[in-house]
């Protein structure tokens, strides 16, 4: 099978062409833009496919990060994704940035529980356990930063991403976080298929109306 992946949620702007027949990226292209994804994506896309030899009419799954992450960004890359597998009439899978993280990680500490911990800023975490099979052990959740540090003291696994500089003595992390795209691929591949991505928001949008520049109703 043929897998178009993407992934819009963080900094980055990525596109990969994987066969899951060979277990292989046959291309991919992450660009660290920060902003800007919908202007990029189709080109990341392009050069994906161009680097892979492949049509895009080859491609028979789409699969998307989904969040939690930059709300622009989520839905930038979940829209593009249902509109190609609307277009070629394929299914399209969603993976969480957070079980990315963790099946990175994992792959690099076999054997390990893999606790992912995202900096959501504003004092909270975005958090989930997985297992040593990378299966979840609870739901992706955002909590303060005190009960995060209860939750990795008495972790007994890897603790990885932003938030391990919040939550113990770690030194802070180099960059922000990333979900690599051959990840994303591979996990998507992977999945049934069942509802169409939609985006994973754990709190609301930092954005607010400002203050008296409401419209009236009429």
């Amino acid at each position: 099978m043929i897998v178009l992946a993407l992934d819009t949620a963080g900094v980055d702007c990525a596109a990969a062409v994987y066969d899951s027949g060979s277990d292989s990226v046959m291309g991919e292209v992450t660009e660290t833009i920060g902003r800007g994804h919908a202007e990029h994506l189709m080109h990341v896309v392009d050069e994906a496919l161009a680097k892979a030899g492949t049509a895009l009419s080859d491609v028979e799954r789409v699969v998307v990060t989904v969040g939690p992450g930059s709300f622009t960004g989520i839905r930038i890359g979940v829209a593009a994704a249902r509109g190609f597998a609307l277009s070629l009439d394929i299914p399209a899978v969603g993976v969480t940035t957070l079980e990315v993280m963790a099946a990175a990680a994992g792959k690099q500490n076999p054997g390990k529980p893999v606790l992912a911990a995202i900096d959501a800023k504003r004092e909270e975490i975005y958090l989930q356990a997985f297992g040593a099979n990378g299966d979840p052990l609870d739901e992706a959740r955002a909590v303060t930063v005190d009960e995060a540090r209860t939750i990795a003291a008495a972790f007994d696994g890897i603790v990885t991403g932003t938030a391990v500089a919040r939550l113990s003595d770690a030194p802070p992390a180099e960059r922000p976080d990333a979900f690599p795209i051959a990840v994303v691929a591979r996990l998507g591949a992977a999945k049934p298929v069942s509802e169409k991505p939609k985006p994973l928001y754990l709190r609301g949008p930092d954005a607010r109306p400002q203050a008296g520049y409401a419209v009236a109703r009429q």
